[in-house]
């Protein structure tokens, strides 16, 4: 098979949870667990980082892949899900996986004996720890894919573990109140491996406290021990920062919730510096303000034009757009501008609450993602109408974009969002 030929067969044959929903889904560690005994255990052959939570895990995994990387290591990275290409998901020094090992691996695995029936992820995973071993990375960070218990990654036994924080997303399979959903991602914690927790309140963090305590293991809480004593926004869209770990640096993430990740990153470094992983202070600095172009992460308050300004956002679930939208509306605010919203969600989220989060001085733009698990836009408008919201029917992310852009004056601010997969639309 070449290379399109293999994704053809990887998404035909394997479906991937983030277009096709909960009959992707496969919760569990066994097939995993049978995976990397046949392919011998590419994990055990490099050192990793392991980051789950709601919200933030991406561009957390992102920030801490540059920084190592700017040491001068060897560095995998594996994230999902990808929004334009395939080989996004599986990276080394910021460069994507050959098309080549792709289809290598995929044959490999097709010509093999193997008998079980991994789903996509599970797959996919062991593609990655594969190349990884093979190219002998140093460390490799390890996105989680959903939760974590359960969660196919959770076979690694990392240096370190991350939980950025907890809301509310995926309540289907993780649970319906925040203390079920912090037990399931509290289920990365593992007997003796330090963990860093970004921030967790009220029962959260008990739920933490305890899984910490039963594993034997420290843990710190980010918020507390609060590494980033200043961020403030730069002109040029990123962020001015300080903070006695590193001195003054800037970081080119503009979104105002990676103050937050960014916190939990300095909280990282100084455990794994605890534990006697070399990071200094250069490749700390270095690593935040080159993050794009050293570990290729996009989509995350991704500025795309300047007149109108145009933003896209891959968060989508309450936190992440409450977030957003308030940074939205200060921006229109200060531009004196209107605001224009390109949006679209998936058909098996509950998004009451997130519509509730939208302003309603804006213009609306309502679409629907190229994947099976869109919600149709005009359901959609249905939806927004019920919320006393109106909103004008696009049938793609590219011609509500340009709609909104022929519309918006050049001081307007233009939000383009909602979903993963409306911005790997709008970026395709």
């Amino acid at each position: 098979m070449d290379y399109q030929q293999t994704l053809d067969w990887l998404y035909a044959q394997l479906p991937m949870f983030s277009r096709t929903g909960a009959a992707a889904y496969k919760p569990g560690l066994q097939t995993s667990i049978d995976l990397d005994t046949y392919f011998h255990h590419p994990h055990k052959r490099f050192k990793s980082i392991h980051v789950g939570g709601t919200n933030g895990k991406g561009s957390t995994s992102h920030m801490l892949a540059s920084i190592f990387q700017s040491q001068g290591y060897r560095v995998g990275l594996y994230t999902s899900p990808h929004l334009v290409d395939f080989r996004e998901r599986i990276r080394i020094d910021g460069e994507m996986i050959p098309k080549e090992a792709v289809t290598d691996f995929v044959n490999r695995f097709r010509d093999s004996n193997y008998q079980g029936h991994p789903s996509f992820f599970e797959l996919t995973m062991m593609m990655a720890f594969d190349w990884f071993a093979s190219s002998r990375v140093d460390y490799a960070v390890i996105e989680v894919g959903m939760g974590g218990r359960l969660d196919s990654t959770n076979i690694i036994t990392p240096e370190l573990s991350i939980i950025t924080n907890i809301s509310k997303d995926h309540t289907q399979f993780l649970g319906a109140t925040l203390p079920e959903i912090a037990l399931e991602k509290a289920g990365i914690i593992k007997t003796g491996i330090p963990c860093v927790i970004g921030e967790a309140e009220g029962e959260i963090r008990e739920v933490f406290e305890e899984k910490a305590s039963m594993e034997g293991t420290t843990i710190l809480f980010a918020q507390d021990f609060m590494p980033l004593q200043r961020c403030t926004a730069n002109p040029d869209g990123g962020l001015d920062c300080s903070s006695p770990i590193c001195g003054d640096f800037y970081c080119e993430l503009g979104g105002d919730y990676q103050k937050k990740n960014i916190n939990t990153v300095l909280a990282a470094v100084c455990e794994l510096r605890r534990i006697g992983i070399e990071l200094d202070d250069c490749a700390i600095r270095e690593g935040l303000s080159n993050v794009t172009k050293l570990s290729g992460l996009a989509g995350r308050w991704m500025k795309v034009s300047d007149s109108p300004l145009t933003v896209c956002d891959t968060g989508h679930n309450e936190a992440g757009i409450r977030y957003t939208m308030e940074q939205l509306d200060r921006i229109a605010g200060a531009r004196g501008g209107r605001k224009h919203i390109v949006i679209g969600f998936v058909a098996d989220k509950d998004i009451d609450n997130i519509i509730e989060l939208l302003p309603k001085d804006a213009t609306y733009y309502l679409t629907q993602a190229s994947i099976p698990r869109a919600l149709p836009a005009y359901q959609l408008q249905e939806k927004f109408r019920s919320h006393g919201i109106e909103g004008n029917v696009y049938p793609s992310p590219k011609e509500a974009t340009e709609t909104a852009r022929y519309q918006a004056s050049a001081e307007d601010v233009i939000y383009i969002g909602g979903s993963t997969f409306i911005v790997a639309d709008f970026l395709t």
